[in-house]
């Protein structure tokens, strides 16, 4: 929205360079205040324009370029009418562009073009983005002059390009929101933020509660003994610091600069380690006498998932550098960080349906769930929580979810109890398993056995992909009641897989 007010601009910056006149004549006065009066239904308009875009209204646009050329046609004539200040006109102007700005999704995101050097644009709503992205370009960050671009790296983007853009796509967006948390610790340590990029696309996609069958968990998925080393895992509250994604950063930091020192700054050997063991990668290196991991010698040395892993995370973060060159566009995204103070409790579920996704692809529980790991998506959260959010979402929050019927409709469905789907009308026959056909052949009447509950053993052990909140359900436990029988604490009630639960107060 802002690019259409660009000949207005122009306008304005003529208009500003005229000699001031004098004061008008009573006959010139009236005129102007016409004019006056256009150019502020011209800005009611346009407010009322955005409202109507903001609702997914095609009408809207229409409006607001008329409105457009309306202040544009006032413009014009205030530059020709005698003792016409454009400074007036300028006020409301400023206030249009504002709010177009505010308004506009993410087209109006920082975007830096591509330098001389051929790095890619980089967009991004945190503060020092520019000052960031510039420094990517200087002799500490030429990372496409630190690894090769070979290839097995070519394979890598040709797989990111086609069957796997969908990922990276999602990667780049959900990065985005944590950016700020993320890319300092790299920007501390002289590390290249494509590097964080490419480890964060190809670990986890940019989901902080990834959990892989392995163990590993988080953003950057640590294994559990190794994230203890670099100072993550319980911090006392029964949270895992590996799905905090600025600790994950800072501990993913210390461990790529202690195998750079080690490993002879070698990226390609260093994201190696990270995958196949340090201690492989080490002794590898050693009895090759320092061999690049491209070498015969010490490629086949290690397994097919590591001689995946290293040019796959190169190829996310050349392309992290060069999208224009390979026609690739990232998505973009506005994440200005902002507090978000419930009024009232409420669900992470609850907030993405009644935030909506205007303009955003996939929504807002991502984000949230992102930029808020101690919570899972369906745990409740009293009045007065705040949670990590961005700009758009505090304003998405108060417009939409405090009261009117699409908050009413989140609470409902979040509350929804399926098991209330379920009336008898009269005594039932079940049908018989040797009485398949009635089914198949769909006579009125015919019922099949309800699934039996699952009878609750006196222990469980816990999946992957389990909260605490499912294995209630699973079992018709109460959640309070099974959170105290195994001493967990609320309000998020953190469960890891493999974990042992004493099944107190289930039905099944």
């Amino acid at each position: 929205m802002p690019g259409a007010l660009a000949p207005l601009v122009a306008s304005l910056a003529l208009a500003m360079s005229l000699p001031a006149l004098a004061a008008p004549s009573k006959a010139a006065q009236t005129a102007i205040d016409a004019l006056t009066q256009r150019m502020e239904k011209a800005e009611a308009d346009y407010r009322g324009a955005l409202v109507r875009i903001a609702n997914a209204d095609p009408e809207g646009q229409v409006q607001a370029d008329k409105a457009i050329e309306d202040m544009e046609e006032v413009i014009n004539a205030c530059m020709k009418q005698r003792g016409c200040s454009v400074s007036t006109m300028l006020a409301g102007y400023k206030r249009l562009l504002k709010l177009g700005a505010d308004d506009a999704g993410g087209e109006d995101a920082i975007e830096l073009e591509d330098d001389h050097d051929g790095h890619g644009a980089l967009v991004s709503d945190v503060p020092e983005a520019a000052r960031a992205a510039a420094l990517l370009t200087g002799p500490r960050h030429k990372f496409d002059q630190m690894v090769e671009y070979n290839p097995a790296v070519q394979e890598g983007i040709r797989r990111w390009l086609t069957d796997m853009r969908g990922a990276l796509l999602t990667s780049y967006e959900n990065y985005q929101y944590m950016r700020h948390l993320m890319w300092p610790q790299y920007e501390r340590a002289g590390l290249p933020e494509a590097l964080l990029f490419g480890i964060m696309a190809k670990e986890s996609n940019g989901r902080v509660h990834a959990t892989s069958r392995a163990g590993a968990a988080g953003p950057l998925q640590f294994m559990y003994a190794t994230g203890r080393r670099f100072g993550l895992g319980n911090d006392g509250t029964g949270f895992d610091t590996r799905y905090d994604p600025r600790s994950a950063a800072e501990a993913n930091v210390a461990y790529l600069n202690e195998r750079l020192g080690q490993l002879n700054g070698s990226i390609e050997m260093s994201l190696a380690a990270y995958n196949g063991g340090e201690g492989r990668a080490q002794r590898v290196f050693n009895a090759s006498g320092g061999r690049s991991f491209w070498d015969e010698s010490v490629y086949n040395q290690f397994p097919p998932e590591t001689r995946d892993y290293v040019p796959m995370v190169i190829a996310a973060a050349w392309l992290f550098l060069h999208p224009r060159e390979y026609g690739l566009s990232f998505p973009r995204a506005r994440p200005k960080p902002a507090p978000l103070r419930l009024e009232q409790p409420a669900s992470i579920y609850q907030l993405a349906i009644c935030m909506g996704n205007r303009g955003v692809r996939e929504g807002y529980m991502r984000a949230l769930r992102n930029l808020n790991p101690r919570y899972q998506a369906d745990s409740w959260l009293s009045a007065g929580t705040t949670l990590n959010a961005t700009t758009d979402m505090v304003g998405l929050y108060h417009r939409w979810c405090t009261q009117g019927r699409r908050a009413e409709l989140a609470r409902m469905l979040v509350l929804s109890d399926p098991k209330r789907a379920i009336v008898r009308t009269g005594p039932v026959t079940p049908v018989r398993d040797s009485e398949p056909s009635l089914v198949a052949s769909g006579v009125a009447g015919a019922v099949r056995p309800a699934t039996p509950i699952p009878v609750a053993p006196k222990d469980y052990t816990v999946q992957g992909g389990e909260t605490l909140f499912s294995i209630a359900r699973k079992f018709q436990c109460n959640v309070q009641e099974l959170a105290g029988a195994n001493s967990i604490a609320g309000p998020r009630y953190a469960i890891r897989p493999g974990q042992k639960l004493r099944l107190a107060g289930c039905k099944g």
